[in-house]
């Protein structure tokens, strides 16, 4: 006789469901775009993108905070100490 409190199967397998889900990583947002001709960029220009892409002291994040491979952590890279050149973001957490 089965015990009151038990489960069918169906009803664990439903609630494994839910959870896996749930526990499923977030997408990540891509701040690589892309040109009309299919060329892949980051644009220097978007300040608040290159923000989020740098901790509060003004250093890059790594490859697997942003979620980019290394082509595109390169592409960032470039894009960030640019807007650093030109003026658009700090160099360090002092000027911020």
């Amino acid at each position: 006789m089965p015990r009151p409190d038990s489960r069918d199967s169906r009803d664990s397998r439903d609630s494994r469901d839910s959870r896996d889900s749930r526990d499923a990583p977030q997408s990540k947002q891509s701040f690589v775009k892309t040109s009309g001709k299919g060329v892949e960029f980051v644009d220097y220009k978007d300040v608040e993108t290159l923000r989020r892409m740098m901790t509060p002291n003004g250093k890059i994040h790594g490859r697997k905070r942003n979620g980019t491979n290394a082509r595109q952590q390169r592409m960032v890279a470039a894009a960030v100490k640019r807007a650093r050149f030109i003026g658009l973001l700090p160099f360090t957490d002092a000027t911020l």
